[in-house]
């Protein structure tokens, strides 16, 4: 091996310079081939490992064959998090362009550095892979059965931690299912809410569903304005006063990914607008449900629902039983 020249001589480091390049062209254009994920895993958890002791060891005589194959998985597992780490830094972030990229110029320098000393080694170690040259390495002529024994559990283990991990991250757990329901204020932003009116004013806000359930899902929402007190020496609340607002409506969303690498959008939003025409210090609940609302008593007489089934409703949206969002409003007269 050592009369090799050219690219023979180098065939493992130009590998991984062209593996990397292919890994940019699938991530952009075939983005769920099998042939991407297969390329991540090494792009990962061997290529950087592998340019960097290749490019610190170019001598034949320093590690022997196993001794690099361990060093590259574990100088890749430390390498990664630090690109990562220092990307954190910078104004690109933790994302897959930055980390892709920065990955691959670090694959391509180190490579370039590991041809060019081993251009300039004595004995330069080469890599060729064949079953006698593979027995040399393990010295499995003079090893004893115990020793030949723990080297086969030795590498059946490596096989198979690289191919459960290789499954772990091919077959990932389906992420969390959540919906995502907020309110804005009349200029579409998290600030100037209706919190200060007068009796018979109107308040304006900006209700918004997002669907993150894994499915199409009917959203039904009901908007409640309520009267309630916190009894200190009971630790219980009291409802005094429930009443229905106008504007309860429903809406079918089909399910959107989460995005954490692009700007967030919305997916359903519509104006709100409600008044209040009693005095006093009131909340108006909007509460959320999925797929069907639940059943409601007959209206009482005065319109009050704090003795029906609805308070029960009311409490379950403090406890967080019920996703539910709360605008505190201060009515003066």
């Amino acid at each position: 091996m050592e009369g090799l020249t050219g690219v023979r001589k180098h065939w493992d480091l130009i590998t991984v310079i062209l593996l990397s390049l292919l890994l940019d062209f699938l991530i952009a254009y075939a983005p769920e081939s099998i042939l991407r994920k297969a390329l991540g895993l090494a792009f990962v958890l061997f290529f950087p490992g592998y340019v960097f002791i290749t490019a610190l060891f170019p001598e034949k005589k320093e590690l022997d064959n196993l001794e690099r194959l361990a060093l590259s998985f574990g100088l890749s597992i430390a390498i990664v998090p630090l690109i990562g780490l220092g990307l954190n830094f910078t104004p690109w972030g933790i994302r897959l362009t930055p980390i892709l990229v920065s990955l691959t110029l670090f694959n391509i320098a180190f490579a370039a550095i590991a041809i060019y000393r081993r251009e300039k080694a004595v004995e330069p170690w080469i890599p060729w892979i064949t079953l006698e040259r593979i027995k040399k390495d393990l010295e499995w002529e003079e090893s004893s059965r115990l020793d030949k024994a723990l080297t086969v559990i030795l590498i059946v283990s490596i096989i198979a931690s690289i191919g459960a991990l290789a499954y772990v991250i091919s077959h990932p757990k389906q992420g969390e299912k959540f919906t995502e329901f907020y309110i804005l204020g009349p200029e579409g932003k998290a600030a100037d809410y209706p919190t200060k009116l007068r009796a018979g004013q109107e308040g304006k806000v900006i209700i918004g569903i997002v669907n993150h359930e894994g499915r199409n899902v009917t959203y039904y929402v009901q908007i409640w304005l309520v009267n309630l007190t916190w009894d200190n020496s009971t630790n219980t609340t009291i409802i005094h006063e429930i009443y229905p607002m106008p504007g309860w409506f429903n809406v079918t969303l089909p399910h959107v990914p989460v995005d954490i690498e692009g700007n967030w959008t919305p997916q359903f939003e519509t104006n709100y607008t409600f008044k209040i025409d009693k005095p006093g210090r009131w909340q108006v609940w909007f509460l959320l449900f999925k797929d069907q609302p639940p059943e409601l008593p007959p209206a009482p007489p005065d319109g009050n629902y704090a003795e029906t089934e609805a308070k029960k409703l009311i409490l379950e949206a403090i406890n967080g039983t019920i996703q539910s969002l709360k605008l505190n409003v201060e009515v003066v007269g």
